[in-house]
């Protein structure tokens, strides 16, 4: 009798130790263990981060991280962290959260445009992915890379074409480089090459003529005769003298650091620079700034007209008139300038 009660309690007592530890297990797999009231909460996670990493960031997020640890540590999570952003939604379960921060590494569109520099793209570029600035600098600037995919320093910015595109969040510096020149050669099909050359021009030429058509004019519809008119120049030899090209070369000099030139004058005309299209024939060496996709276009559907130059137009702010002679040309600019003087506008 006596030990028929001892294996009774025995009984009972594992029955509870079987329904305590089935409990537990359905705490730490099954039980909803978020925190937070949004529907949706993001973890992002860098390459090379531990677990203790990874559990700093989910631990604000969850009811219970002890939970957390046990079944990580049994689907050993803790030594297999992937990295990359990734989302947690409201009352999922821990077993739930460990398979999205294991395998559901969600995409994130990367846009730019509009950047005047391979350091400022750089600052755009790392707002938004796990590489910082400055590896993303040095890999755009990799000599090697360079030449081995036929661009310069000066030619560097017009490999990336503004746009919007996917990428993970843990893309290294290098993989976003190696990928927009993939999108650079993409974008530089049969059709563009062939309306390049028909136009007497290498893909690069294009993307710097459409830097400075950008810079003289951000109206789609104006563009493409800006382009013919920079185009009918080049076809007789005349130079460009793109007031673009002065200012760029301008804000080169320390001189006109942190300044902004609102008007072109005499003197920045005798500035010595390659990219001074008053001096010096042809295009400049490479981009003013980061050609936008209609000023690209622009370029490669030029129109075919006459004319010769143009001025800007007071009646039209952002807007030209455009003359196929110098004296017609000659009118149209004093009538700016004299726009620019009731303005006050010196300099």
């Amino acid at each position: 009798m006596y030990i028929k009660k001892i294996i009774v309690a025995i009984v009972l007592l594992g029955l509870v130790v079987a329904a305590f530890f089935a409990n537990y297990v359905y705490s730490a797999m099954f039980k909803p263990n978020t925190a937070f009231n949004n529907e949706t909460a993001y973890v992002y996670i860098p390459t090379g981060a531990t677990y203790q990493d990874v559990r700093e960031q989910l631990k604000p997020l969850l009811k219970d991280i002890g939970t957390f640890d046990a079944l990580a540590e049994r689907k050993q999570y803790t030594t297999h962290i992937k990295a990359g952003k990734f989302s947690l939604t409201k009352d999922m379960n821990n077993n739930d959260i460990i398979n999205s921060i294991r395998i559901k590494n969600i995409p994130i569109q990367v846009a730019f445009n509009n950047q005047e520099s391979i350091e400022k793209l750089a600052g755009r570029v790392s707002a938004q992915i796990e590489a910082d600035s400055l590896s993303l600098v040095v890999a755009m600037k990799d000599s090697l890379f360079l030449a081995t995919n036929k661009f310069t320093t000066a030619t560097l910015l017009g490999m990336y074409i503004p746009n919007s595109y996917e990428f993970f969040w843990n893309t290294s510096g290098v993989q976003f480089r190696d990928r927009m020149l993939t999108e650079y050669n993409r974008f530089w099909n049969a059709t563009r090459l062939d309306k390049a050359k028909a136009i007497g021009l290498t893909p690069n030429e294009v993307i710097t003529l459409a830097s400075i058509v950008h810079e003289e004019s951000k109206a789609a519809d104006e563009q493409p005769r800006i382009a013919g008119v920079y185009l009918n120049r080049l076809k007789v030899g005349m130079p460009l003298q793109a007031d673009p090209t002065l200012k760029f070369a301008a804000y080169q000099l320390p001189e006109y650091k942190n300044t902004l030139i609102k008007r072109v004058l005499n003197k920045h005309k005798t500035i010595e620079s390659p990219y001074n299209t008053y001096i010096y024939n042809g295009l400049p060496p490479g981009p003013i700034a980061m050609a936008d996709l209609t000023a690209i276009n622009a370029v490669l559907n030029a129109e075919n007209h006459g004319y010769y130059y143009f001025a800007a137009d007071a009646e039209r702010i952002g807007y030209h008139r455009f003359a196929k002679n110098l004296s017609q040309h000659n009118a149209n600019a004093r009538a700016y300038q004299n726009y620019l003087n009731r303005q006050g506008i010196r300099q």
